[in-house]
């Protein structure tokens, strides 16, 4: 079936941004689900929570490993049919983490599940991107990228509510009917894209599956080690390979992601800006509620529900983001808003330890709204410009770049938090200082990162208007 068929029926392409909210809404739930619920699981599995964190890791690896291999994957054997392989497969990694009698059954498991997630969301984007003219592909993926900032924030609430009402079972069991209804939709809406001619770079999906495990290994070792030195030495290793790669994809036809992808400039800015203001946005849903914990003595449910309007403000954001788009352009949208958002990350920083912690809902709360402009811009604007034979490896490297753009900003923040809580003579054993400190660093380099949507010209993004 040729790429440029796109002649599907109203209820089609009404349907597909929901079935693709329903696989984001379950990755990135399950991405970050499992944090509040790891004690739990630990003391039911009779194992020590330290020795927990391979059950997050698990999954986070296999996502790195197997999303380069996404857009292959459909373009050989059709976006329909690998969707739904995807939603099965982690349907059933879901069921085998829920009846896990043990720590090595639960880490095979999340294995099982990480499979079943590299696949669904980077295929099911893909399907999107095909279906839709440019014009309305911003309102499409609009609708569908939501749950992706809802996912983060709900995660740690939803399963530590789960955990203290029910039973740790539960935060798993909760992906079978999304999933069901997921299948379900995909076989009567999800249309089949195939592409002709393809040839599979088995050794560039190597190097740079490699590269992607390496760094993500690194990045989710930095936050918690307490040796640096071999997690520097991974994470080096992990930069060696993307080299080795772009020596090997120089040379090689048919590379796996194709180097001229980076001549458009506009797919060349997304991803660069996707990576540099991920620094600052990752950190915050984990070191907010990490400081109300820890510094203000909180439990886990109120710093969940502190952090909670930031998903409703992301949904109202969602409606103004085309207008705001249509009106301003890219690069203006871009650049000031990641000015704001980098402003907003500093005003956290801002409240005493004697100040209510309800002083932060506001915060938080139009952070969501500038959240959600932000990633429906970056995502839109990386994809506005790709030719129809790049779409499925541009599709891929970008998911496989915001995978590994959420790692390193959960680890920068880390890293920074625990380089000011080293630093006796700066914040003199005060918890509370290192957060703030944390946050203006964060916040400022979230800033500087707006600059490089200054690549954008004023008319990139023109065939992404919705009117014209």
């Amino acid at each position: 079936m040729p790429d440029t068929f796109k002649t599907f029926d109203t209820t089609t392409k009404r349907i597909l941004p929901f079935i693709l909210a329903t696989a984001i809404f379950m990755q990135m739930l399950d991405s970050t689900i499992l944090n509040t619920s790891l004690p739990s699981i630990a003391k039911d599995l009779n194992e020590s929570p330290l020795n927990m964190q391979n059950a997050i890791i698990s999954y986070v690896l296999t996502l790195a490993v197997f999303m380069p291999v996404s857009g292959f994957l459909a373009d050989k054997f059709g976006t329909k049919k690998i969707f739904i392989f995807s939603l099965v497969v982690f349907s059933l990694g879901s069921v085998f983490c829920a009846v896990s009698q043990n720590l090595t059954q639960l880490v095979i498991s999340r294995v099982v599940q990480g499979i079943g997630g590299s696949l669904m969301t980077p295929v099911g984007r893909l399907a999107l991107i095909k279906t839709y003219d440019k014009n309305e592909l911003l309102k499409a993926l609009n609708f569908a990228i939501v749950p992706a900032l809802i996912g983060p924030v709900l995660g740690p609430l939803v399963g530590g509510y789960m955990v203290d009402y029910l039973s740790w079972h539960w935060i798993f069991l909760i992906n079978i009917p999304i999933g069901l209804i997921g299948i379900f939709l995909s076989l009567k809406f999800m249309p089949d894209y195939k592409s002709k001619e393809i040839k599979f770079d088995f050794k560039g999906f190597l190097i740079f599956a490699s590269a992607s495990l390496l760094l993500s290994i690194a990045l989710e070792r930095f936050g918690t080690a307490q040796n640096i030195t071999p997690v520097l030495v991974i994470f080096i290793c992990g930069f060696m390979m993307i080299y080795f790669y772009y020596r090997h994809a120089k040379k090689t036809e048919n590379p796996i992601f194709p180097l001229n992808l980076f001549q458009v400039r506009t797919f060349r800015v997304g991803i660069l800006g996707n990576l540099a203001t991920r620094l600052g946005i990752s950190s915050i849903p984990l070191l907010l509620p990490l400081m109300i914990q820890i510094a203000y003595g909180e439990s886990a449910v109120i710093s969940g529900w502190i952090v909670a309007p930031m998903a409703l403000t992301a949904m109202f954001g969602k409606s103004y983001v085309i207008k705001i788009l249509d009106y301003f352009g890219y690069r203006k949208t871009l650049m000031t808003n990641t000015f704001i958002i980098g402003f907003l990350i500093c005003c956290l920083g801002i409240p005493g330890i004697n100040t209510n912690i309800y002083w932060f809902i506001p915060i938080i709360s139009i952070l969501g709204f500038f959240n959600s402009i932000q990633f429906t811009s970056m995502n839109t604007i990386a994809i506005a410009d790709l030719r129809n034979s790049h779409t499925s490896s541009g599709n891929s490297l970008l998911a496989v770049n915001q995978q590994i753009a959420i790692g390193f900003g959960i680890a920068f923040g880390l890293i920074v938090l625990k380089l000011f809580e080293n630093e006796p003579t700066l914040i003199q054993g005060n918890t509370h200082l290192a957060f703030r400190y944390t946050f203006f660093v964060v916040g400022f380099l979230t800033i500087l990162s707006g600059f490089v949507f200054r690549r954008l010209h004023e008319k990139d993004g023109e065939n992404m208007k919705t009117e014209h």
